[in-house]
């Protein structure tokens, strides 16, 4: 049986979301092929992550070795490849990460197999990999295929797919013996070196009331700011009010801002472009208002309204309020 490989990302003893979006996808693929879900994890002291992993695949294999304990895409390479020509997976998923944009290119050269990168989709059709990316700053979906080979390598875009546990399925550890060898410096970690810290993070917050140029004028925001806070949630924003230095970087939702998963996410004259709603489609219930019916933002909403935000906004305010104190 052909399996697919999930290289698991982990940094600073976390394991990173786009390895669950990577194993959520690759589930889906290997019921649809009869294939095996087989994470790859790489590291040093990694035993917690094997035991995670191991609930959600069939395999997990297990490279440990202290100079893998921080990421470097050569010595990743070395260990991948060895891994790869060893068990021969039919597809390889690497998120399109900082380390997977580093790692995957030299990897697919160093096997001579089919490379695809940025992918928001894929699947086998006849045993041939076809993916989706996008073109054009998001404008454009193209479908392509790849040509036939024995084994495929894809990066995949985070937050493509959702983080989605599957039944526990109890999968085997496996152990496997480090390749690594030799003189390892020509490239080594100093240090890592973290963004500033904003005013507050929008990606741990459980409702988010995000506006769009739509709001008109700055001067408006308070209005927003106040269901926010009958929500108990945070103000977030499009790239537009960023741009026009009405809110912080920090609060910016989209491909250029923050990937946000929130309960709630309300979305206020925002027309739904690609670039916003990359940064916000995964969060499990979306509102849309919004002015205009044809606005793209509906096509990803739950629940939608279409009118004036300067009227259904404090409406809606003071029945959130009325509640909370009828509930009191």
């Amino acid at each position: 049986m052909r399996g697919i490989f999930v290289l698991a990302e982990h940094r600073r003893g976390e394991l990173r979301d786009i390895t669950l979006e990577m194993l959520s996808k690759g589930r889906e693929l290997a019921k649809k092929i009869d294939a095996e879900l087989v994470a790859v994890l790489l590291g040093h002291d990694t035993e917690n992550f094997a035991k995670e992993l191991s609930t959600q695949v069939g395999k997990v294999l297990v490279v440990n070795d202290i100079r893998l304990k921080d990421f470097n895409a050569e010595v990743y390479q070395r260990v991948l490849s060895s891994l790869i020509m060893k068990y021969k997976p039919l597809l390889t998923l690497i998120g399109h990460t900082s380390f997977g944009v580093d790692l995957a290119p030299a990897l697919a050269v160093e096997l001579v197999i089919p490379l695809a990168t940025d992918c928001i989709d894929l699947g086998f059709e006849d045993r041939r990999l076809f993916v989706t990316r996008q073109m054009y700053g998001g404008k454009v979906n193209v479908h392509v295929s790849l040509h036939e080979a024995e084994s495929y390598l894809v990066t995949v875009r985070q937050a493509a797919f959702k983080a989605e546990k599957g039944e526990p399925l109890g999968g085997e550890i496996i152990r496997v013996e480090s390749p690594l060898s030799g003189n390892l410096e020509t490239k080594r970690l100093i240090e890592y070196v973290e963004p500033p810290v904003g005013e507050v993070d929008i990606t741990k917050a459980e409702v988010i009331v995000s506006v769009g140029r739509g709001i008109k004028d700055e001067k408006n925001l308070p209005l927003f700011k106040e269901l926010a806070q009958a929500l108990k949630g945070e103000i977030g924003c499009s790239r537009p009010i960023v741009d026009k230095g009405w809110l912080p970087k920090d609060r910016q939702v989209g491909f250029s801002g923050k990937t946000v998963k929130p309960k709630v996410y309300i979305a206020i004259g925002i027309s739904g472009a690609f670039q916003h709603t990359f940064g916000m489609k995964n969060s499990e219930l979306i509102v849309a208002i919004n002015k205009d019916q044809k606005a793209p933002i509906f096509r990803v909403a739950d629940y939608g309204i279409v009118g004036d935000l300067f009227k259904v906004i404090p409406a809606l305010t003071d029945k959130i309020n009325e509640l909370k104190q009828s509930a009191s």
